[in-house]
């Protein structure tokens, strides 16, 4: 027996360190290869950064508009464009079957559409423009906003832990604020006019809201990190986006999930955060982790859409 059991542990020890030789070894190999190609990237990108920063002449204004308002305002308009074709014409089908409320914005409404893309850009230029001219003293005064050097790629995600972080802080309390019966009835019911909502109505709100819920969380990570444009201008870009397919309407392959936000606008008083830590934290996401949407609630790794997957449970006969 205790030869045997002796003979188990050197099989065991043999398994064990040639896998950890080859673990190894691939580790070695892959760091290297990813540190290179890290190095050519990193150096694309700062050459192509200096064109630019001399192309302007370092005129630190213009550079901050384009960084923070002209790229984060194209990636918003050009992601919501292609969903807006989908909402009104039905087409591309491969985009619809993915609905989240069935048989709603089945095609959407034109009329309640302008209204909604005039407000969004009266938010846009009267806003957040505006908005952005402290932003950029305050840039001026505290950081390294239009340092000729680019901040490394581990440093960026170190910036964008905290932006995210501080986001999801302000965007949930605000939020719920805004849920307070007299700031609803006066300022978010505009917001909570779309149940089901589309993509372009993310910022589609009272002003006030807009300052407080949607422009001030964005805002706050940058300036308190004193950060780059370069990283503003993706920060703000990725974060259009990612609200943009919060209200989509459509639970698309390989995008993150809106069910999370979606069970917002359909139920009011749920699920008011962005990540759903602070929810959890403070109860109010319960009724949306008993239903059928919080089993959706994750990134659809196939083609089949989690509403024929994940069907709704169907209604008991009275």
């Amino acid at each position: 027996q205790e030869e045997k059991l002796w003979d188990a542990m050197k099989i065991t020890a043999c398994v064990l360190g040639t896998g950890l030789l080859i673990f190894t070894a691939l580790a070695n190999s892959v760091s290297w290869y990813v540190q290179n190609i890290w190095d050519t990237l990193g150096h694309f990108w700062q050459t192509t950064w200096l064109k630019f920063y001399y192309l302007f002449e370092g005129k630190e204004w213009t550079i901050f508009l384009l960084g923070a308002a002209l790229v984060p305002g194209l990636a918003f308009w050009c992601f919501n464009g292609i969903l807006m074709v989908a909402d009104v014409t039905g087409k591309p089908t491969f985009i619809t079957r993915y609905r989240i409320q069935l048989g709603k914005n089945d095609p959407v409404d034109t009329k309640k559409l302008r209204q909604a893309i005039y407000t969004v850009l009266c938010n846009q230029f009267f806003v957040s423009l505006p908005m952005l001219v402290p932003m950029f003293y305050v840039m001026k005064w505290w950081g390294n906003t239009f340092s000729k050097e680019l901040p490394t790629f581990p440093w960026f995600l170190v910036e964008l832990s905290v932006f995210t972080l501080l986001e999801e802080i302000l965007f949930y309390y605000t939020h719920r604020l805004v849920h307070l019966p007299l700031l609803y009835k006066h300022i978010h019911k505009k917001h909570h006019e779309w149940t089901a909502p589309i993509g372009v109505v993310s910022i589609y709100a009272h002003p006030v809201e807009h300052i407080l819920s949607n422009t001030l969380p964005a805002m706050t990570g940058p300036m308190i990190m004193g950060s780059h444009i370069v990283s503003i201008a993706v920060w703000f870009s990725l974060a259009f986006i990612t609200t943009s397919i919060s209200h989509c309407g459509y639970h698309l392959p390989f995008l993150p999930s809106p069910e999370f936000h979606d069970f917002h606008h359909l139920k009011f008083n749920q699920c008011y955060g962005v990540l759903g830590v602070l929810d959890y934290l403070h109860g109010t996401d319960t009724v949306f982790r008993q239903t059928k949407a919080y089993e959706r609630h994750r990134v659809l790794l196939s083609f089949t859409p989690l509403s024929e997957s994940i069907p709704e449970s169907p209604k008991r006969a009275e």
